[in-house]
């Protein structure tokens, strides 16, 4: 895996985590990363176990040159779709680096411009990048630690295994309980197959 997509310009790796969920923020990182940065480990984070997520959390935050994270809450969400959501939580962690990149890789095929910081889309960058990578490993820590917590106040959707992704057991527990707070009221919540079958 490369350190970086260019290596002239200060860059930080950008990704996000939560599209594809029923429930709670969809959160992002930025990471920079020192030119010297190497991890036998790393890697897209959806590849890792828990242990060796939370694990290399730690050390990116203590190695990275700068690193920021930010979120959109489902109500945000709602309000401006989930692809403009995902671009708001990146520039959010983009306004918390303590370094301004010159350069940003972006995980994925879309990106907003944020304050005219050339960048470049990477298909995969997670699988590609280390600084993509981290970013990726800093959100899903971060989104899966608050959807742990949030499943002691709402059991019944099965959050702490799920993180809020349309499982069966998610959507059964919508059917039974409805829906909480933290749920996106613009996804389709209950299949009508499911409606059915329960």
């Amino acid at each position: 895996m490369k350190l970086s997509y260019q290596k002239k310009l200060l860059e930080a790796g950008l990704d996000e985590v939560g599209r594809g969920c029923l429930a709670g923020p969809v959160y992002a990182a930025a990471v920079i990363l020192p030119w010297d940065y190497h991890s036998s480990i790393l890697n897209d984070s959806k590849k890792l176990s828990k242990k060796n997520r939370e694990k290399l959390a730690i050390e990116i935050k203590k190695e990275a040159l700068s690193f920021g994270i930010g979120f959109c809450s489902a109500q945000e969400i709602d309000e401006i779709n989930i692809l403009n959501a995902s671009f708001l939580a990146m520039h959010k962690a983009l306004k918390k680096l303590k370094q301004q990149p010159g350069f940003l890789a972006v995980d994925g095929n879309r990106f907003k411009v944020y304050e005219e910081v050339p960048f470049q889309c990477c298909v995969k960058g997670d699988a590609h990048y280390l600084n993509i990578a981290a970013a990726s490993v800093l959100a899903k820590t971060e989104r899966d630690s608050f959807m742990e917590e949030l499943h002691a106040e709402y059991p019944q959707y099965d959050w702490v295994n799920n993180k809020g992704y349309p499982t069966k057991k998610h959507r059964e527990g919508i059917l039974k309980a409805g829906i909480s707070p933290y749920h996106r009221r613009s996804f389709q919540l209950i299949l009508p197959q499911l409606k059915l079958n329960i």
